[in-house]
């Protein structure tokens, strides 16, 4: 399995895109690598905008991001959620500051912007946050997939399978990130 070793944390709140969550979870897990759904603490079990729950294996305040080579933020409306608590926004920053590969699709960017990662980066995102990406210093594209250095985005639910393809590519060609100090 190509990712056998790897860690990826999927961040979770209420109302995230069933797909945008889900989809991706599922093929990281296919691919070998272990993933950790991580909530913002304000709930132990979150609902998709479609009904699916996701039970949270942690929360943001509890893990560091020296334990994983991933962060992948899903769409809907969570993200606006998730941007509101600082244990989030830390986590993310320092995942992105240590080079770990970032994902968001579709709304989640709006995490990046509030975590102030976008500034000279090129991203894509669902149209309608296109504005608050270029404000907040991004290079907005329309495309299925963009990856600029650590930052894997992508616009919608249809984007999926280019997103993740990205994304495993960009953990393979990672070293396995070293026990010491990952959660457990």
């Amino acid at each position: 399995m190509s990712l056998s070793g790897k860690r990826v944390a999927m961040l979770a709140e209420n109302l995230f895109e069933d797909l945008e969550l889900w989809y991706p979870v599922i093929r990281m897990r296919e691919a070998g690598a272990t993933v950790v759904v991580v909530g913002s603490g304000s709930s132990e079990v979150y609902r998709g905008k479609h009904g699916l729950e996701v039970k949270v294996d942690t929360s943001a305040e509890k893990v560091e991001a020296t334990a994983f080579d991933a962060v992948i933020v899903p769409g809907g409306y969570c993200p606006d959620y998730l941007r509101r608590y600082p244990s989030v926004l830390k986590f993310v920053r320092d995942a992105h500051d240590r080079g770990e590969v970032i994902g968001a699709i579709c709304h989640a960017p709006w995490v990046l912007v509030s975590a102030g990662l976008l500034k000279g980066r090129t991203v894509t995102c669902f149209r309608s946050i296109k504005d608050d990406v270029v404000n907040a210093g991004a290079r907005y594209v329309d495309r299925e997939v963009v990856r600029d250095g650590n930052i894997i985005t992508s616009r919608f639910p249809d984007d999926l399978p280019a997103f993740c393809r990205e994304i495993i590519t960009a953990l393979e060609e990672m070293k396995v990130a070293p026990l010491k100090g990952r959660a457990r």
